[in-house]
């Protein structure tokens, strides 16, 4: 998709958005008219307007993809979206779920009762009702295991048997598998016979009798090669495959490495038990990504923007507390310099451009960082050479920007001793901004803790603290 498919797509969506807010607003408002007036028919004409808007947003709702419900759905307070959620046939209900945010799903799924949900899920696939098992009531999961056949229940237990970022947990059990030992004209034939192709289908699997994996034959193979040959001769011997057990995020990285659309997965003796599809792996990058913003800024979960003022401060109180405890140590830094500041004012008016400008080099280290480690590109034998390159890196900017700012300074308060301090301080606050930068993330994952988490909180606080006691120290030592 171009850029400028993408922008008419987001503009298409925000339109359908808008249609919706005016249905439900012209709907609040016609009902509000009908309630004011009186009559014998009063009640006749509200029901008739009711159904007519009603049925008017229905309408418009059957002509959106799941996705695009979705994307209302989030986009609409509570009470708005539960509204929309009710207009909603039934046998969607499951897609929707699945593709709304697990903040607004939790939401739909309290407003649902067990039947509702019931007959949401019998709609989806094992691999999808493995997705949504965990969110669902007890109960209800039950009842619906006691529902499916024995090879979907089978498959549901073994999808909810991995960890969420596993690649057993997002495979798909939807594939066409065939023999070596057939021609080609015979696979078209069987093809033909089929209603239709699992989605993403770019591959067959070519296995044994006992299930296992031999290769793969590729469609456009099958469609280009002559119908006489055989699959054993077309097919390609040597595909990408994954273990259940690895870890997802490496396969969705092969998924952009490798351009794959499919790619089988297979158990230990080489036993084929599953697929991976693109859209899994678009999915799993784009969570990837959002988690990564979100601790980031230190937000334990994602959050619907619409949720309740107390679950919100429940998700945002602990980096703040631990801002407030940095922010009041960095406080405390400038209370051990009060006389210098008060013989020369200029340094209150230039601290702060010294602090800044190391929080915002020390983000750009850990952002940098973060990505390298999330891509595995980071080991203990390139370690050192990363951090004397960001240290390399830090010392120029420092000398370059810390001069700059220097003269700004010297010109304006007629210190070229200033100038100097100015100087020195912006360039050991950036060196030691690298420092933490390239640190914090690595101590953290050393911790086994997620390398992002709150690591924008800590590198700004140590950039603060650290930056106000270097200047200020260095202003005390060699100005006053």
């Amino acid at each position: 998709m171009t850029e400028v498919e993408a922008k008419k797509q987001q503009e298409s969506l925000q339109e359908r958005l808008a249609q919706v807010v005016e249905l439900l607003h012209r709907h609040k408002l016609v009902e509000h008219l009908t309630h004011r007036q009186e009559g014998a028919h009063h009640d006749l004409v509200e029901n008739l307007v009711h159904r007519q808007n009603l049925a008017e947003l229905q309408r418009k709702l059957d002509e959106l993809h799941p996705a695009d419900i979705a994307y209302i759905l989030e986009a609409l307070p509570l009470g708005e979206r539960l509204s929309v959620w009710q207009l909603v046939k039934a046998e969607r209900d499951g897609d929707i779920l699945l593709e709304v945010s697990d903040a607004v799903r939790e939401s739909l799924i309290a407003d649902m009762d067990d039947h509702e949900l019931i007959a949401a899920a019998k709609e989806l696939g094992a691999d999808e009702l493995a997705d949504l098992a965990h969110e669902l009531p007890r109960d209800v999961v039950y009842e619906l295991m006691e529902s499916l056949d024995a090879q979907q229940r089978e498959r549901v237990r073994s999808a909810l048997s991995y960890e969420e970022d596993q690649v057993g947990a997002l495979m798909d059990f939807e594939m066409v598998t065939i023999r070596e030992d057939v021609s080609l004209e015979v696979v078209l034939r069987y093809l033909r016979r089929l209603k239709e192709l699992p989605g993403h289908t770019d591959k067959l699997f070519v296995v044994d009798y006992d299930g296992m994996l031999k290769g793969v034959l590729p469609i456009k193979r099958l469609l280009v090669s002559d119908p006489e040959r055989q699959v054993s001769e077309v097919m390609a011997l040597d595909p990408v495959c994954f273990h259940p057990e690895e870890d997802a995020y490496d396969a969705a990285q092969a998924f952009e490495r490798y351009d794959l659309v499919s790619a089988p997965v297979v158990d230990r003796d080489g036993k084929l038990i599953g697929r991976l599809t693109i859209d899994a792996m678009v999915d799993l990058i784009r969570e990837e990504g959002e988690s990564e913003v979100l601790n980031m800024a230190g937000l334990r979960e994602e959050e619907d923007i619409f949720a309740s003022v107390w679950k919100s401060v429940g998700n945002r109180w602990a980096w703040l507390a631990v801002n407030l405890v940095t922010a009041f140590v960095a406080s405390r830094v400038i209370g051990l310099f009060e006389n210098s500041i008060e013989k020369l004012v200029a340094l209150a008016a230039l601290m702060p451009i010294v602090a800044g400008i190391g929080g915002n080099s020390g983000n750009q280290t850990i952002t940098m960082i973060v990505r390298a480690m999330a891509l595995g590109q980071i080991n203990t034998g390139n370690t050192a050479r990363l951090l004397i390159k960001e240290l390399g890196v830090a010392l120029i900017n420092g000398l370059v920007w810390g001069g700059v700012i220097g003269m700004v300074a010297g010109i304006l308060y007629g210190s070229w001793s200033l100038a100097a301090v100015m100087t020195g301080a912006m360039t050991l606050n950036l060196l030691m901004a690298a420092l933490m930068g390239v640190l914090i993330p690595m101590t953290l994952a050393r911790l086994g803790r997620d390398p992002a988490m709150g690591a924008s909180v800590m590198i700004t606080a140590m950039t603060d603290s650290g930056g106000f006691f270097i200047f200020l120290g260095l202003a005390t030592l060699f100005l006053l």
